[in-house]
């Protein structure tokens, strides 16, 4: 009975062992495809302008998806107000047709007096919406689809949805979550906790069959803590157990860590000046590039020279708000430009504004701007989200290479009129018809491809 008795022990002991390791590694797994599948989710459950059309139903979502992430989720979300209005019933409310000139251009609309034009144009602090003339009516009512898609989800998907869009601020965050790996040690004492119970259990299950067996149980004396310790600490099993936890646990944040490893999403450092784009962009609705003007012919956006901050604030100084004296941030211009407000005149002792840097790319990593800017035409909110609200600027996209490659798998080239891809369409003309296509029609003989 005694060696039954200890099989059974060992058997048991094993067995959950084995289950509380399963129960864990299951937990983990279907955590992180949860948190996955609720990022894409995330990403894919913004939307478009400020209203929607009423047939959209009749359009394709997928397609409508792709453009959306494109366009749209810097502004505008499906069930949430971020710059522009939430967009769920949005179809229901407003007429197509109308809808689809106002995506189109909505400064159109509000210049003709339509009057829900004016009146959203007005309940928004008069923001300008993005126009997008590109698109076609079916492009606008595949868009529309998909905000209908997205809205008639079940409630619990939305939820989750929000929450991760919450915690990333609309964007998108990578890896493995906190709330993962504190589920997962939750496990692990709850597992420690039933194995100890059990074997509990199982000592007082063999004394009272040796009882009823007539067999006279001696009552042994309480051990000290140290002496259980150390006959854990002799226990194979349970030593092996506590190690394979360890190395789960450390194995999973050494994994977080290195996942996250260079992403610096949300990153604020404070600045030297405190230039608020919310005041000069979003106020003020000052063009990025009249500030930035690399972006839009260099592979740099450029640092703005302060001559340029010199252009309005030689005479705009903020006094009204000071007592008649000088903003302090304008007067750190002044001081670094050695001006003198009184004379108008610049002193022989200018000094650079240190700014820091917010978004940095490896060096491994080519990025060019006008390449975007001016070939793509895309907007600067795309990358560096809703610019214009910003007091302080944040880092707002992830910028990581699985962020970039999602975007160019997903986003149309419009090559129509566009001269860049001129040389590119004729060669393939050539290709249709047959026609030799020698490297010096791909511009193989330009003297920047071999003396750069």
């Amino acid at each position: 009975m005694r060696s039954i008795s200890l099989f059974f022990r060992s058997v048991a002991k094993s067995l959950f062992l084995v289950s509380s390791l399963s129960i864990s590694i299951q937990a983990y797994s279907q955590s992180s495809s949860d948190a996955n599948a609720t990022a894409v989710q995330s990403t894919s459950g913004s939307a478009i302008a400020e209203p929607a059309a009423a047939t959209a139903a009749a359009g394709d979502a997928g397609a409508g998806g792709a453009i959306f992430k494109q366009k749209c989720t810097s502004c505008h979300a499906i069930d949430r107000q971020v710059v522009g209005p939430a967009l769920k019933g949005v179809t229901e409310r407003r007429d197509n047709a109308w809808l689809i000139k106002w995506i189109k251009n909505s400064q159109a609309l509000i210049a003709a007096g339509d009057p829900v034009a004016v009146k959203l144009f007005n309940e928004y602090n008069k923001a300008v919406m993005t126009p997008f003339p590109e698109l076609s009516d079916e492009d606008i009512n595949n868009i529309l689809a998909y905000v209908d898609s997205e809205a008639n989800k079940p409630a619990e998907a939305a939820g989750a949805a929000a929450g991760t869009e919450g915690a990333a601020a609309g964007a998108e965050k990578e890896g493995v979550s906190d709330w993962i790996l504190g589920g997962l040690v939750v496990l692990v004492l709850v597992a420690l906790f039933i194995i100890l119970v059990l074997n509990r259990v199982i000592k007082t299950l063999e004394r009272l069959l040796l009882q009823k067996q007539g067999v006279e149980v001696e009552e042994v004396e309480s051990e000290s803590t140290a002496i259980r310790f150390r006959r854990l600490a002799k226990n194979k099993k349970f030593v092996g157990f506590a190690v394979l936890l360890l190395v789960i646990f450390l194995g999973s944040l050494g994994w977080k860590t290195m996942w996250n490893t260079g992403i610096h999403q949300g990153y604020q450092p404070e600045q030297p000046i405190k230039y608020s784009h919310q005041l000069h962009a979003g106020t003020l609705k000052i063009d990025c590039q009249y500030c930035h003007f690399g972006a839009y012919k260099s592979k740099n956006a450029s640092i703005p020279s302060l001559n340029v901050c010199m252009n309005c604030h030689n005479y705009v100084t903020a006094s009204d708000k000071y007592n008649g004296e000088t903003s302090p941030e304008i007067t750190k211009i002044y001081k670094a430009l050695d001006y003198d407000p009184q004379s108008k005149t610049y002193g022989d002792d200018p000094k650079p504004i240190q700014w820091i840097r917010i978004h940095n790319l490896p060096d491994l990593a080519y990025f060019n701007h006008s390449q975007h800017v001016k070939v793509a035409g895309i907007k600067c909110q795309e990358c560096h989200g809703p610019i214009q609200t910003m007091a302080e600027v944040y880092q707002y996209a992830p910028l990581t290479m699985k962020w970039c490659i999602n975007c160019h798998k997903t986003r149309d080239v419009n090559y129509k009129g566009n001269a860049y891809y001129d040389k590119i369409i004729a060669v393939h003309n050539q290709l249709k018809k047959g026609a030799q296509v020698t490297p010096a029609v791909l511009g193989g003989i330009e003297c920047g491809k071999c003396h750069y």
